[in-house]
């Protein structure tokens, strides 16, 4: 068995998907994990993957051609997912697709298929999930910041959701589990960027600042003043809003 590994990016997982075919050591002799692999097994190769661009494209461009738009679709939400077969089902997933064609997507008897499917929908329910749930505070007169940490890499679709209703304002999402931030500058595109130490320090200093802001207080006291004490169900709550969830939501904290 071959064990092919990369970090956790679109392009490192689409190379790793290109390199692992390209071995032609058969697709049942092989499997794609991301990095880190904490326990290394017995008698299994490891190959290391280094993101490609021009790899990555011929798989984008593949799979959009000679499949369909929507196993794209599904291929780039799986690329986004924290589930730890996310990338090997993908891989099985392409096999499959390539041999079918563009009715994979509606083959749900098919394990690796109907698998595919429950990964898109967990990325696209924790999307909405936190589409729902970011608060955002001042950052003096210059920003807005909010902090969310999602499970899987669902930063950019929350930044374009808020760009859309706030094209005129300047804001940061921060993912505080990858230190990965979504910036947008008023009127104009979002883009993302990695956070060092000093850039963290900074905008935490900057939050302390901020954290007197009346109006955290006044939406504090909204939330308690709307609440009908007799219809107060923790358990469904949590069923629709988990603890993890929470962290930075303005009116737990």
């Amino acid at each position: 068995m071959t064990i092919f590994t990369c970090q956790d990016n679109f392009a490192a997982r689409m190379t790793c998907i290109y390199d692992a075919w390209a071995s032609k050591l058969g697709h049942e002799h092989v499997q794609l994990r991301i990095e880190p692999i904490e326990q290394l097994e017995f008698f299994v190769d490891y190959v290391h993957v280094e993101a490609d661009e021009d790899k990555t494209e011929k798989v984008v461009r593949t799979v959009q051609r000679e499949i369909s738009m929507e196993a794209y679709v599904w291929m780039y939400y799986a690329s986004l997912s924290a589930e730890e077969d996310a990338l090997d089902t993908t891989y099985r997933f392409l096999v499959k697709a390539f041999r079918y064609g563009s009715k994979i997507c509606q083959m749900l008897q098919d394990d690796t298929v109907m698998r595919m499917m429950e990964i898109k929908r967990l990325v696209g329910n924790e999307a909405h999930s936190f589409r729902e749930f970011a608060r955002f505070t001042s950052y003096g007169d210059m920003a807005y910041i909010a902090h969310i940490e999602p499970k899987a890499n669902v930063i950019l679709y929350v930044a374009q959701h808020f760009r859309d209703r706030m094209p005129s304002e300047n804001f940061v999402i921060i993912d505080d589990n990858r230190r990965l931030a979504a910036v947008h500058p008023k009127n104009e595109p979002c883009y993302l960027k990695e956070l060092d130490e000093e850039e963290i320090s900074r905008i935490t200093q900057a939050e302390e600042v901020s954290s007197g802001d009346p109006f955290i207080a006044y939406w504090k006291e909204y939330f308690r003043s709307i609440a009908i004490k007799e219809r107060t169900n923790p358990v469904c709550q949590r069923n629709h809003f988990p603890l993890w969830m929470r962290r930075h939501v303005t009116e737990f904290v």
